[in-house]
C-alpha cells in the first residue's frame, strides 16, 4: 500500500506519530540540527538507548543509509527511527544512499507496527544535499516503497522547504 503523504511546516519533535525519523549522525550519540533537537526534547532515554546500540550491534556506528529504532523518550511519538543520511557530493552520486534512508526507515516502521511516521528532509541541512533533489528523492522513494505505514508526514522547518516538497508532490 502507498501511504498518504502530508506536509507539515513545523517542529518534528512536536509531532504526535507512531515514529519520528531522526536524521542522525553515525555515532547515534546526538549532534546538531534535527538530531540535536530530538535528543534534547526526547531526553536522556534516547541517548541511553543509542549508547546500548553502540555497545551491541553498532560498535563502529550506524552505517549511512541504514536505520534502527529506539524509544522516543519524552517525545509525543512512540519511537524514534534513526537513519544516517549521506553527505552530498558533486563528484559522486550518492542518491541511492539517500533513498535507502527512506526505505530502511519504512522497513523499521513496519517492524514496529507504526501507522504514522514523520520524516525530516534528510541530508538537506549541514550535509548539503540540494533541497529540490532531496525532496524529489524522498517523495519518489516513499511512493515506490511497499509499506503498511498509512501516513508519512514530511515535517519541514521553514516555508521554503515546504514549498519545495509541495512542488515535488506535484
Amino acid at each position: 500500500m502507498t501511504p498518504r503523504i502530508t506536509l507539515v511546516r513545523g517542529d518534528i519533535t512536536e509531532e504526535r506519530v507512531d515514529a519520528v525519523v531522526n536524521a542522525a549522525n553515525s555515532s547515534l550519540l546526538g549532534g546538531g540540527g534535527v538530531d540535536g533537537a530530538i535528543h534534547r526534547r526526547g531526553g536522556p532515554e534516547i541517548l541511553t538507548a543509542c549508547e546500548r546500540l553502540r555497545r551491541s550491534r553498532y560498535g563502529k556506528g550506524l552505517p549511512t543509509g541504514r536505520a534502527v529504532a529506539t524509544t522516543a523518550g519524552r517525545l509525543p511519538a512512540a519511537h524514534v527511527i534513526h537513519t544516517v543520511g549521506p553527505v552530498y557530493s558533486r563528484d559522486e552520486d550518492r542518491s541511492e544512499l539517500l533513498a535507502s534512508c527512506y526505505r530502511e526507515s519504512l522497513r523499521v516502521a513496519d517492524e514496529l507496527g507504526a501507522r504514522t511516521v514523520a520524516f525530516p528532509a534528510i541530508s538537506t541541512g549541514v550535509y548539503g544535499w540540494p533541497m529540490d533533489d532531496g525532496a524529489r528523492i524522498a517523495v519518489e522513494t516513499v511512493r515506490a516503497t511497499p509499506t503498511s505505514v498509512e501516513e508519512v508526514r514530511f515535517v519541514l522547518f521553514d516555508d521554503a522547504a515546504h514549498a519545495v516538497f509541495a512542488s515535488a508532490l506535484g
